[in-house]
């Protein structure tokens, strides 16, 4: 005869201590779950209204500069390490653990126009409207030493950027001309023209090192490689960039800030017409800085707010803002990709989350869990009317409101009347123009 026995493993239902959850068995089987979908959709609604109350990007501000902070630059070697240069010369430099100025001092005459680390990380340079480039040592001068550069390299005409190059010791400027400088000389090795009056950015490629990018002020972005004679190529625009920066992941990619609100992303190889057109500021957008992923960058207006691009994105996915920040000049993304730093026209320097509603500090097993789940919820239902509404609406001050809701306006209005002049004109007469296309107006080679 033969005998059935239940045969259970402890393991499977009996928990290690009493502080355990109770083990629950569970039967995957779909037919025994019928609302399976409406729950998910419950709990991603649920998940995304707590993403909106804890949304609190806001972490910290820096202030001891006594005028508005002109530039910024990370430290290539430490996380903790920031440096900014203000309007009247003087260079901080800043322990974002600690949230305070270790070190001070009085680099330039007038505006500190560049401040860039050394790619191994033991000094930094500086320039200024004094027509100067100085070299300094990262560590403080010891007891009773004075503040003195390393190096000082007396320029022809004032400098308004300043780049390292990632492995060798080259840095390039910019002001009327872009200069390649060696450390261990006072006269650059090389100098680009193209008959341009200045040039009011600079930034090596972190990823192809001989090349450069450069803003110039005949609203053109200029390419460069330095093992050439002559700059590549450039592509003008309708108006000026300010500054541009490239994707540290993607060689061919850079975006650039642009006076007409919007930022381009560009693939050097077909300048033509940018990759994408991210559109969302209401004023001149000042900087922009990507995050080490290369999938998002952060960008800097003048009006007042900093936004959040995914890097392929035409739209901002996070706006911030404070009551007290005004005009933002300078932003840049922390190394570890977890923070954003601002410096703006009132002196202080903010230091934010880059996932608002992210928990600081560690996490435990069953937290990191449920986030993880609650994200791929989030992304499962994330086009849903109801669900969209939530995670996209953002709370801004008034005056950027009503600018975003005339900026809508008009631009709807223009999109009227060319309708109207194409209807009653020949056909082919007036073309439809892409707004990729619009805002290039020729690539000279």
């Amino acid at each position: 005869m033969k005998v059935k026995v239940l045969s259970r493993n402890p393991d499977d239902y009996v928990r290690e201590t009493k502080l355990d959850i109770q083990r629950v068995p569970r039967n995957y089987d779909p037919t025994l779950h019928p609302f399976e979908m409406n729950r998910e959709y419950t709990r991603a609604l649920n998940a995304t209204k707590l993403e909106r109350v804890f949304a609190k990007p806001f972490v910290a501000s820096l202030d001891g500069h006594r005028d508005g902070v002109n530039c910024m630059a990370k430290h290539t070697k430490s996380l903790s390490t920031l440096l900014s240069g203000s309007c009247d010369g003087e260079v901080k430099m800043w322990d974002l653990s600690r949230r305070e100025c270790v070190r001070s001092l009085q680099a330039h005459e007038g505006f500190v126009r560049g401040i860039v680390v050394r790619f191994c990380g033991t000094s930094f340079f500086t320039a200024g409207d004094d027509k100067t480039i100085k070299q300094w040592k990262m560590e403080p001068p010891g007891y009773g030493e004075e503040e003195e550069p390393l190096n000082t390299i007396l320029g022809k005409t004032v400098f308004t950027g300043l780049d390292h190059h990632q492995k060798d010791a080259v840095f390039a400027t910019c002001g009327q001309q872009v200069d390649i400088w060696d450390e261990q000389r006072s006269t650059p090795i090389r100098s680009f023209t193209w008959g341009v009056d200045s040039f009011s950015a600079i930034r090596f490629n972190p990823v192809e090192t001989e090349l450069l990018a450069s803003c110039a002020s005949d609203r053109s972005i200029v390419l460069y490689d330095m093992r050439e004679s002559a700059p590549l190529k450039k592509v003008i625009m309708t108006m000026r960039s300010n500054t541009v920066c490239w994707n540290p992941m993607e060689a061919y990619y850079f975006t650039s800030s642009n006076e007409d609100y919007n930022l381009y992303t560009y693939d050097m190889r077909y300048l033509e017409r940018p990759v994408t057109v991210h559109m969302d500021h209401v004023s001149a957008v000042l900087d922009v800085d990507y995050s080490p992923t290369g999938k998002e960058f952060v960008s800097a207006s003048f009006d007042k707010t900093i936004r959040i691009f995914p890097h392929d994105g035409g739209r901002s996915r996070e706006v911030y803002h404070t009551k007290r920040m005004q005009h933002v000049i300078c932003v840049k993304w922390s190394a570890d990709s977890k923070y954003i730093l601002s410096g703006s026209d009132e002196m202080n320097i903010r230091l934010w989350k880059a996932n608002a509603s992210e928990k600081l500090g560690v996490l435990t097993p069953r937290e990191r869990a449920s986030i993880n789940y609650n994200q791929k919820l989030k992304e499962k239902f994330q086009h849903h009317p109801q669900i969209r509404r939530i995670a996209h609406h953002r709370h801004v001050p008034k005056n950027i409101y009503h600018q975003t809701k005339e900026l809508r306006v008009m631009k709807e209005a223009r999109r009227r009347k060319e309708k109207n002049v194409r209807k009653h004109s020949k056909p082919g007469a007036v073309p439809v123009v892409p707004e990729k296309e619009k805002h290039v107006v020729a690539v000279v080679k």
